[in-house]
C-alpha cells in the first residue's frame, strides 16, 4: 500500500473500532503512547478512588475500614475480577505481593506438589529468554529445595522434559521479541511427565485469551500494571487451579494465609483454597486503585481485545514496511497470529538513541538492550491514527 493510503486506511480503521469509545476512559494526552507493556496508561477512574481510600476510608472510618470498606477480602475479590481475563473461574486467584515473590511461592510450590510422587524428581526447567528475575528467582527456589535448574528455550522443553522434571517455569509472551508461545501444547507436554506447568502472564494478562482453566494449568503468576492498568507497582497475583489448592504448600506462610488469622496462634494452618497464597498484609493503597482501573474491563471481552491488537500489530507492520527505508529496521516479532503477543520489536543500530529521537517527538516506546525498539498495543486505548502516526515518525528517524 502506498504511503498516502495509510493515513485514510487508519481513519476508516478507527471509525470502525468498536472499542474505540474506551480511549475516554483514559488520560492520555496528544502523545501516541505504545508502553503500555511496561506501565499501562491511567484510567480516569483511578484518582477519585484513590482520594476516597485516603480521605474517608483511611482518614476517616480508620481501622474500620478492614471490614466496613472491604479492605479485608479485596485479595479474593480483586482476584476474582482479574479470573475471566486469563480464562479462570472464582476462587482461584488472590491479589498482592510482586510477581517476583509469587514467582517464588509458585515455584517452591510446584516442587513441594511434584515431590508428593515420591519418584525422586529433582530438576527445574525455566525459560532460557526469561525476564532475568525469573530466572534469578528460579535459581534460588532450585537451591532451596535441593533441585537443579535447567534453562531451556520454550521449543526445547518437550524434548527436555524427562521424569526427573519436577516443575517447569515458561512466559506466555517474550518480553523482548513479543513471541506469543503455545501454552496448551507446552502445558499437555508438562503434564505428559507428571510434572508442574507455572506461567507468567505479565506480557499477556489483558492483550489475549489465556485460557488457564481450560488447558490445565497449575499455577500462574502475572503482574496488574502492563495491560491492565493498574499503576507503578500495582500488586501482581496468583493463580491455583482449584483441585490442587488443598495440596499447594506456599513456601511463605504468612498471618494472612492463615485458617485463623486472628487467632494468633504459633502452629500454622492454612486457609482453604486460594487464601493460602496470601502472606501479610494487602498494600491496601495500590490494591484498591488497581480494582479501580479494572473497572474498564466492565462488559469488554478479551476475544475482542486480542482481535483489535491483531489488527493494530498488522497495520503497524505495514505501516513500517512503507514508512521506514528498507534496512533500516528488522522485525523480530512473529508474523503469524497464533505466535505473537500485542508488542512488536523491531532491532536497529543504535536503538537507545532512535528511542530517544522518538519519544522527544511524542511517539512513546521503549528499548531493550542491545538493539530492541518495542512497541506495545494496548488495545482499550491505542487508534489506528496512533498507530500510522508512530510509523511515520519512525520513518523519519532514518
Amino acid at each position: 500500500m502506498s504511503e498516502p493510503e495509510l493515513r485514510p486506511k487508519a481513519e476508516k480503521l478507527d471509525a470502525t473500532d468498536e472499542l474505540a469509545g474506551l480511549r475516554a476512559q483514559f488520560v492520555l494526552d496528544d502523545a501516541v503512547y505504545l508502553d503500555g507493556n511496561s506501565l499501562g496508561a491511567l484510567p480516569r477512574s483511578v484518582p477519585g478512588r484513590v482520594e476516597d481510600v485516603v480521605r474517608r476510608q483511611w482518614g476517616s472510618l480508620r481501622i474500620r475500614s478492614w471490614d466496613e470498606s472491604g479492605w479485608w477480602t479485596a485479595p479474593e475479590r480483586i482476584g476474582d475480577r482479574i479470573a475471566p481475563l486469563v480464562g479462570a473461574a472464582p476462587g482461584q486467584i488472590v491479589v498482592g505481593d510482586s510477581t517476583s515473590v509469587n514467582v517464588f511461592k509458585a515455584v517452591v510450590g510446584a516442587v513441594r506438589l511434584a515431590a508428593e510422587k515420591g519418584d525422586g524428581r529433582d530438576e527445574v526447567l525455566v525459560d532460557a529468554t526469561t525476564f532475568p528475575t525469573d530466572g534469578y528467582i528460579a535459581a534460588s527456589a532450585a537451591r532451596l529445595t535441593g533441585c537443579m535448574l535447567r534453562p531451556v528455550t520454550p521449543e526445547e522443553v518437550p524434548g527436555a522434559l524427562s521424569g526427573r522434571t519436577a516443575a517447569v517455569l515458561l512466559n506466555h509472551v517474550d518480553y523482548r521479541t513479543g513471541r506469543l508461545h503455545d501454552l496448551p501444547s507446552l502445558t499437555a507436554s508438562i503434564h505428559a511427565v507428571g510434572a508442574v506447568a507455572i506461567w507468567d502472564l505479565c506480557h499477556s494478562a489483558g492483550a489475549l485469551p489465556v485460557g488457564l482453566d481450560e488447558h490445565g494449568v497449575d499455577l500462574a503468576v502475572g503482574c496488574t500494571y502492563k495491560y491492565l492498568n493498574g499503576g507503578p507497582g500495582s500488586p501482581a497475583y496468583l493463580y491455583v487451579r482449584e483441585d490442587l489448592q488443598p495440596r499447594f504448600d506456599s513456601p511463605l506462610p504468612g498471618w494472612n494465609s492463615h485458617a485463623d488469622p486472628f487467632g494468633m496462634t504459633p502452629d500454622y494452618t492454612p486457609a482453604p483454597g486460594a487464601l493460602r497464597g496470601r502472606v501479610g498484609t494487602p498494600d491496601i493503597l495500590s490494591m484498591l486503585a488497581l480494582e479501580a482501573a479494572l473497572e474498564v474491563w466492565d462488559d469488554v471481552s478479551i476475544e475482542s481485545v486480542r482481535t483489535k491488537s491483531l489488527a493494530l500489530t498488522d497495520f503497524f507492520l505495514e505501516c513500517v514496511e512503507s514508512y521506514v527505508p528498507e534496512g533500516a529496521v528488522e522485525s523480530v516479532t512473529p508474523t503469524a497470529h497464533p505466535e505473537r503477543g500485542s508488542q512488536v520489536a523491531l532491532r536497529c543500530t543504535d536503538a537507545g538513541h532512535v528511542m530517544r529521537r522518538l519519544i522527544d517527538r511524542g511517539v512513546i516506546g521503549d528499548f531493550r538492550e542491545p538493539d530492541i525498539l518495542r512497541f506495545g498495543f494496548t488495545p482499550l486505548y491505542v487508534g489506528f491514527g496512533d498507530v500510522e502516526r508512530a510509523a511515520r515518525v519512525l520513518g523519519e528517524m532514518f
